[in-house]
């Protein structure tokens, strides 16, 4: 048995792993799903040892800064579902290209980055979009303009990346600038899983499957 902690990124909770943690427990599996604010607690109250940490999108800095870089021995591996860890002094909205910031500038509403509009947009069938629209919520922009403080720690552990929206190839080619130096070190391992940016709703048993493998 393996102990998997599974932290979403932007607006969700830990309901969106709901498909992948029936899965991982139905082969026998301990799974947490939290929300982000919820990894420190449960690092600090629970005896966890050799987890598999796992960060969607911005919570692959999450799980890097909130738990790996602070408690790496109670880490077994780090796993980066579409996402990388970032850099120490770098903040997630530094990576936005600048097309897309006036597009993300025009979502923040008093300190609040709005979810997607409209999520219909991204292909997701009808029961996920219903599942978004009620539980959805907007995120506090300062989680992505602060930047990660990092003591190197973390680094010392396994990684798997989870690729869906961009190739092994295009890693190792991106890996070639300092923003995206970690990304092809020799603590990584590569598995494409092409599908949307959002596995957990288009693809939750073939990342299931994944993750199991990597415990």
């Amino acid at each position: 048995m393996t102990t998997y902690v599974l932290v979403p990124g932007f607006w969700l909770g830990g309901w969106a792993w709901r498909p992948v943690a029936a899965a991982l427990r139905a082969h026998g599996h301990e799974v947490h799903a939290l929300n982000v604010t919820d990894v420190v607690n449960l690092f600090r109250y629970e005896d966890l040892t050799d987890v598999v940490l796992v960060g969607h999108s911005y919570a692959g800095a999450v799980v890097t800064t909130s738990a790996a870089d602070r408690m790496p021995d109670r880490v077994a591996k780090l796993v980066f579902v579409d996402t990388g860890p970032l850099p120490d002094g770098v903040s997630q909205s530094e990576f936005d290209a600048p097309d897309d910031r006036a597009a993300t500038e025009a979502r923040i509403v008093d300190g609040w980055r709005l979810p997607p509009p409209p999520w219909a947009q991204l292909g997701f069938g009808e029961d996920v979009l219903e599942l978004l629209a009620e539980r959805a919520v907007p995120q506090p922009w300062a989680t992505a303009t602060t930047p990660v403080s990092l003591t190197g720690a973390w680094e010392k552990l396994p990684r798997l990346g989870v690729l869906c929206s961009f190739t092994e190839e295009q890693v190792h080619a991106m890996a070639a600038a300092p923003m995206f130096r970690h990304m092809a070190d020799g603590q990584w391992q590569y598995e494409e899983l092409p599908t949307s940016h959002w596995p957990m709703f288009t693809r939750p048993a073939e990342l299931a499957e994944i993750l199991h493998r990597a415990g």
